[in-house]
């Protein structure tokens, strides 16, 4: 994917391995953390580079943010 760093497209296909592609599908920062194998704070960078870029969703909630694809 053009103009994302290293770490964001591996949390970006994290996100798809999960199947976080809708509001309904909703994945915590903990689970893309799991799944793309990247410490907390590398996840929480590359997922708000990915929001700022239009390619996912942040819905904050009571306790954890949740994220998902939008394209």
């Amino acid at each position: 994917m053009e103009g994302l760093s290293a770490n964001a497209q591996k949390v970006y296909e994290a996100l798809k391995k999960l199947g976080a592609t809708s509001p309904n599908t909703l994945k915590t920062a903990d689970d893309v953390m799991r799944a793309a194998k990247l410490p907390k704070g590398m996840v929480n960078n590359s997922l708000m580079e990915l929001v700022s870029k239009g390619f996912a969703k942040r819905v904050a909630r009571e306790k954890a943010a949740g994220y998902y694809l939008l394209k």
